[in-house]
Order: structure tokens, then C-alpha cells, then sequence
């Protein structure tokens, strides 16, 4: 227990601000799409990522792209605790899609641990249209789309894993190309 020195009322040093502040700081919602970033984790494993993700693409101003699963909207449905609309885009053939969105001129980014992959800490804020490949839990993303990638991040990790969780991953990659961290 900490003892009172004197008799009067001290002050927190840190003051919490109501969610009434944190809104009003906030630039205007009224959005069809942020088109900025995009969220891309188009083999998923597990609902609870595309939750997750959804939720990060909503406080870094990000889009999320998923693929034609029957599961994905009933996941997305579920992932969505801000009960209100959020940036999805639905693509057909994620193979298509992404070679699309490259003859358009996006970034393509993959987030995979390759010989040529930027280092997260590196990573530069993206201030173009960039998309951000996420792979499957187990196999990461197929070879047949590492061909359509500008470049890969790599998550460095001192642990005895081999990766993070794509919704971890990929909220990390989403936060310092925001310019948030």
C-alpha cells in the first residue's frame, strides 16, 4: 500500500479520455471505402482472424479483401464488435484480384519470411495504394501468387514459432504502414 504523505486529494497522472473525446479527435467515418490500405487475407484458416482483422482495418482506416468462402460473411458477421458497416471488399479468384489490383498500380506486399523480405521496423509508411497479402495459418501464401508481390515483410521473432497468427501478423504490418507505429 502507498502511503499518503499529506492530506490532500492526489490527482491521477494519467487521464483517460471518454469515448465522446476519443470520437470527436477522430476524422470524419462517413466513408464507401478507404482504398488506401487493404487488408488481403485471402487463404484463410480461421474465422476469428477475419474478425480480428476487420476490426484493425477499422482503427488504421484500412479495407479488408476476402475471398468467395461460404464462411467468410457469417465470420465477418461475427468478427464485427463495432456494429456498424466497415470496408470489405468481396474478390472471385484471389489469384485474379491481386494480379488486377498490380496492373493498377498498387503496392502488392506479402507478408512472408523471404530472403528479399523488409524487416517490420524498416518498413516505410505507405503512402500509395498498397495492399497486404496475408497466407494461410500453415503453408503462408501459394508460390503461384508470390510471383504478383512488389516485395514481403518479415515479422522478426526471437520465440521457438516460425510465425504469428495472421490476424496478429497482419494487424502489425497494418499499424506501420498507417504510420501509426
Amino acid at each position: 500500500m502507498l502511503e499518503r504523505r499529506c492530506s490532500r486529494e492526489v490527482k491521477p497522472a494519467i487521464r483517460v479520455r471518454t469515448p465522446r473525446e476519443i470520437r470527436s479527435a477522430r476524422r470524419p467515418r462517413r466513408h464507401r471505402c478507404w482504398g488506401h490500405l487493404i487488408a488481403a487475407p485471402l487463404w484463410p484458416l480461421h474465422g476469428a482472424n477475419l474478425g480480428t482483422l476487420l476490426r484493425t482495418c477499422d482503427a488504421v482506416g484500412a479495407c479488408l479483401a476476402v475471398p468467395p468462402l461460404g464462411w467468410v460473411n457469417a465470420a465477418l458477421a461475427r468478427g464485427n464488435t463495432l456494429q456498424q458497416p466497415a470496408c470489405v471488399h468481396r474478390v472471385g479468384s484471389p489469384l485474379h484480384w491481386l494480379a488486377d489490383e498490380r496492373k493498377a498500380g498498387t503496392t502488392i506486399l506479402g507478408v512472408e519470411l523471404a530472403d528479399e523480405a523488409v524487416r517490420l521496423a524498416d518498413l516505410p509508411t505507405a503512402r500509395r495504394r498498397t495492399v497486404v497479402v496475408l497466407g494461410h495459418e500453415s503453408t503462408g501464401i501459394p508460390p503461384e501468387a508470390l510471383d504478383l508481390l512488389d516485395g514481403a515483410v518479415e515479422i522478426p521473432m526471437i520465440g521457438t514459432g516460425s510465425s504469428l497468427n495472421v490476424a496478429v501478423a497482419g494487424s502489425l504490418v497494418l499499424y506501420k504502414l498507417a504510420g501509426l507505429v
